[in-house]
């Protein structure tokens, strides 16, 4: 599969984010109807049921090397199963808004992470643009700070004296969303975006099984209602194949670093389905959050003068 065209990558990115964040938000009512590892293992296995076909080697794929091997399992280890038991966790000790707090580390931890491990070349706009969703999303928080005392006061006292290990496993879910973005551009590099979802998540379902059968074998599966079968599916494709899907086919053309700016949707999104759909506050200081942080994306996509002065010579007759 050639790359896609940088607009197509930046569009295919923002939709992968987009998506994560609404799931993550939407975890929330899923984490109070399943355990946590029955949700995960019931996702892996909603979604490889919904790709079957995708796990097909293709004709021209090379063989998988004990490297490439070694970063499917790290990558579904670190991206798929380790950062859903700590996200839905740490969302059900907390908030989908302060999981739109937290997860705002995620474009920094990107860059450079992959100025690290990939030793790319970070351009001065791209940390600027990092700077950015940062604040963003820092500036939210502030303004959220009324909201998450009225959400606390419907909460039982247990529940929040956890909430400072709701905010570790957010974090750490952040860590391992960086680690994601950056190991999969290097799969990228031999394998389709269809190949690595499919395998990704067969690791992801044979790395759960083992804790899913077990809730699932004292679980009432009778008492979940079809609403919230339904949500289940949806964040199942959702997280095992869309975002994957889509994450994977725009980092094709477009470097860990530069794509890493647009998880700044994935807090954002989350915090939104988090506003009008479980019902938390939203305030004018949130939008003001809301457009700093995704003018980061704007300043981080927007072409340079170089490509630009580039685009007009190709596009000059002759």
């Amino acid at each position: 599969m050639n790359p896609p065209s940088r607009p197509v990558a930046y569009v295919c990115l923002a939709l992968s984010m987009s998506l994560v964040g609404s799931y993550v938000a939407l975890s929330k009512p899923l984490a109070a109807a399943f355990p946590v590892f029955l949700l995960a293992w019931l996702r892996f296995g909603i979604g490889g049921i919904a790709m079957l076909h995708w796990l097909r080697k293709p004709v021209d794929e090379p063989p998988l090397t004990p490297r490439t091997q070694a970063l499917l399992f790290l990558h579904s280890f670190l991206g798929n199963f380790l950062f859903t038991v700590c996200m839905i966790y740490g969302v059900s000790l907390t908030s989908a808004t302060s999981a739109g707090v937290i997860m705002a580390a995620i474009p920094a931890a990107v860059a450079v992470m992959s100025w690290l491990f990939l030793h790319e070349r970070v351009a001065p706009r791209t940390w600027v643009a990092v700077g950015c969703a940062a604040i963003g999303i820092a500036l939210f928080s502030l303004s959220n700070t009324g909201s998450a005392a009225h959400t606390a006061g419907t909460q039982t006292a247990a529940a929040g004296n956890l909430q400072w290990l709701g905010h570790l496993l957010l974090l750490a879910a952040s860590l391992c969303e960086a680690a994601y973005s950056v190991i999969g551009k290097k799969l990228t590099g031999t394998l389709g975006p269809k190949r690595i979802t499919s395998l990704i998540n067969l690791w992801g379902f044979a790395i759960a099984t083992p804790l899913g059968l077990y809730f699932a074998w004292s679980f009432d599966f009778s008492a979940v209602s079809p609403g919230t079968w339904a949500l289940l599916v949806f964040y199942a494709l959702a997280a095992c194949m869309w975002t994957v899907w889509l994450w994977m086919t725009g980092l094709k053309a477009v470097p860990a670093a530069q794509g890493g700016v647009f998880t700044v949707l994935l807090p954002v999104s989350a915090a939104l389905v988090g506003v009008l759909v479980l019902g938390e506050r939203f305030t004018a200081m949130q939008l003001l959050a809301f457009a700093i942080a995704l003018a980061s994306v704007v300043l981080a996509t927007f072409p340079s003068r170089a490509a630009l002065r580039v685009g007009r010579k190709t596009a000059r007759p002759g």
